[in-house]
């Protein structure tokens, strides 16, 4: 059977005493995490979860909540991650649309959750079900059951919840293991992103099904990672520009041995050349990704032969996944010229969560419309462009433009709203508002109604008022364009308020 659960239980049969995970000085066997996620999915039965169940985790990354993901998988249920950083408005708008049978949370997110109608579970609980015996599970599997449901930012104000199942996440692993022969069972792999988002949870569905190790780290420091780097002897990285910018910065970075380092790939924005030969100074090339939670993770990867030549390019897609530009008319358009960027593979989603009109909007004739725009050159190589979803990545984190502006709509006195991304030395962009009003705006008491509302990431670190009417497109939309040139040395010349 194509499930997740058989390749562990795959990998648990032959290889038993390899490293599955590894948490600080913690290091979790095949063998031993294939028998914890099964007596966990027995209790998980015995706690009357079903089939097409969603079961709620809120919680920091532990090997507590890996053995969970696979248990939930394995009894065919549904994973609903809840990110630990969203307010509890944020989480119960995420209960109301998923309505977990279950919640799994640490004792700091307990807190925040105990006072919402739930079915509240101690994740730190799972611990008493980490037994190195296996057992038999009464309920199969099955190729095409969901097996999470991913919060993704989009240019909607509420987040849509991507569905993924155990055929898409398994083929996208084959697919990558054909593509990219020297990342293969035994290989040792840093995870540097939360469980709760699609890099964290794909990554370790996508290295545990092809036997590797991978190593969790809760919070991103450079010198930790370089000297995790070195010292586990990591073979495979991937984060976004800003994480090996400031690796690179490190003072122990020349001399540090980084010679098994096999795969390191990058997205979210542009890879400059000088960070590239940086890299490359240490025989080791950056190779531009691009893919989205709803494409079931990277659709291409530059070739590395390629990339050392053209830093900026994203590859021609995989071995079972294709890439299109299209025009507004959903036209295709001929190498050298700008449109929306589409893909289709069998690593795409299954669909929106519960959300059947935005299905149809993102997936047509098997084809996945991206919302970003690209153009392809004569080879077939992919250059990202822009987004056209409103998205501001901050730190590696996404936030949607929309779902802050929503936020700051609620707040008095407040006419219009524009959401856009300044720079920021340490997380690369960060939210900036741009109020419209016509009295006057308290922003102190602005970024309080937001810190309610928003987790601290997506909270505006810049305010600017404007006492006239936003500038409009000819279709009335505003016009963000003219306010991102104006406002383009926000980071140098507005206070920060928060």
């Amino acid at each position: 059977m194509q499930t997740i659960s058989s390749a562990l239980a795959w990998w648990a049969d032959t290889t038993p005493d390899s490293i599955a995970l590894s948490f600080g000085s913690e290091k979790i066997s095949y063998g031993r995490l294939c028998a914890w996620s099964e007596h966990i999915a027995r209790e998980l039965i015995s706690a009357g979860v079903e089939r097409g169940d969603r079961v709620g985790v809120c919680a920091a990354n532990s090997a507590e909540y890996c053995a969970l993901i696979e248990a939930i998988i394995r009894v065919g249920a549904i994973v609903a991650p809840l990110n630990m950083r969203y307010t509890l408005f944020e989480m119960r708008e995420l209960l109301e649309d998923t309505s977990p049978r279950l919640v799994f949370a640490d004792e700091e997110r307990r807190m925040k959750l105990a006072e919402l109608n739930i079915d509240l579970r101690a994740i730190e609980d799972i611990r008493s079900f980490d037994k190195r015996s296996r057992t038999h599970i009464d309920r199969e599997t099955r190729p095409d059951d969901p097996v999470v449901i991913i919060a993704t930012s989009g240019s909607t104000a509420k987040p849509k919840g991507v569905v993924l199942t155990n055929r898409s996440m398994t083929t996208y692993v084959a697919g990558f293991a054909l593509e990219e022969p020297d990342c293969t069972k035994g290989s040792r792999v840093i995870v540097p992103a939360p469980l709760s988002t699609s890099a964290g949870f794909v990554q370790l569905v996508h290295y545990t099904t092809m036997g590797c190790s991978l190593f969790f780290e809760s919070a991103f420091d450079p010198e930790v990672f370089l000297d995790i780097l070195v010292r586990e002897r990591i073979n495979a990285f991937g984060a976004v520009p800003l994480f090996f910018e400031r690796i690179s910065d490190c003072a122990g970075f020349d001399a540090a041995d980084l010679s098994h380092i096999r795969i390191a790939t990058t997205g979210g924005s542009s890879v400059s050349r000088a960070l590239q030969e940086r890299w490359m100074s240490k025989g080791i090339v950056l190779r531009q990704i691009y893919g989205q939670t709803e494409a079931g993770g990277n659709s291409t990867i530059m070739p590395a032969d390629l990339a050392t030549r053209f830093p900026e390019k994203c590859g021609r897609g995989g071995i079972f996944t294709q890439l299109g530009i299209v025009d507004s008319e959903g036209r295709r358009l001929p190498p050298g010229e700008v449109g929306e960027i589409i893909m289709r593979g069998p690593g795409i989603m299954a669909g929106y969560w519960n959300n059947p009109e935005a299905t149809a909007e993102a997936l047509k004739d098997g084809w996945l419309h991206s919302g970003d725009l690209g153009v392809l050159d004569e080879q077939g190589l992919l250059t990202f462009v822009d987004r056209m979803k409103d998205i501001i990545i901050s730190g590696g984190l996404n936030i949607s433009a929309a779902e802050v502006e929503r936020s700051i709509l609620a707040f008095k006195g407040v006419e219009e709203v524009m959401v856009i991304a300044a720079r920021d030395k340490k997380f690369g962009e960060t939210p900036m508002a741009v109020v419209y009003t016509r009295g006057e705006i308290n922003i102190p008491d602005l970024i309080a109604h937001c810190n309610e509302q928003l987790s601290d990431y997506k909270v505006p670190r810049y305010v600017a008022i404007e006492h006239e009417p936003m500038p409009r497109t000819a279709t009335g939309k505003l016009a963000k364009p003219a306010m991102r040139t104006k406002y383009a040395d926000a980071a140098d010349t507005l206070p920060r308020v928060r």
